[in-house]
């Protein structure tokens, strides 16, 4: 196959409606984590790190430095994408992620809240897997 059939058949899997709505998930995922990488501590030696891999769609929050001589390190925030939903595994933020991805247009019913046990999800807004 050559590179022109490779690019023109990525293209027509990007447009089709999944691919986009991954695609358009991804881009949202990732402009709300970074946010965070630029908000300061007001404590400590620490930062907030991104890592996104965008070929298994996982997407991390990370808190890393010095708090003293405590070493610090540490998930904040995992979100991955299974099966075309945006699952929020960990959420350590205090206004909520998935209110913020909601707001940057995901529909809770894409949305599902991971770290709640599966006989709590219906009670939630949120999809339930």
């Amino acid at each position: 196959m050559s590179a022109r059939d490779i690019y023109h058949e990525a293209v027509k899997t990007a447009l089709s409606k999944d691919g986009w709505q991954i695609t358009h998930y991804r881009q949202i995922i990732e402009r709300v984590l970074t946010k965070y990488t630029e908000i300061p501590y007001a404590y400590g030696s620490m930062k907030s790190e991104t890592v996104f891999d965008r070929t298994a769609d996982r997407y991390l929050l990370l808190t890393i430095g010095w708090h003293g001589a405590k070493r610090i390190h540490g998930c904040l925030v995992h979100v991955d994408i299974i099966d075309n939903k945006v699952w929020i595994q960990r959420d350590d933020t205090e206004y909520g992620i998935a209110y913020e991805l909601e707001e940057a247009g995901i529909p809770k019913q894409h949305i599902v809240l991971g770290f709640q046990m599966p006989e709590v999800r219906p009670f939630t807004e949120y999809a339930v897997a």
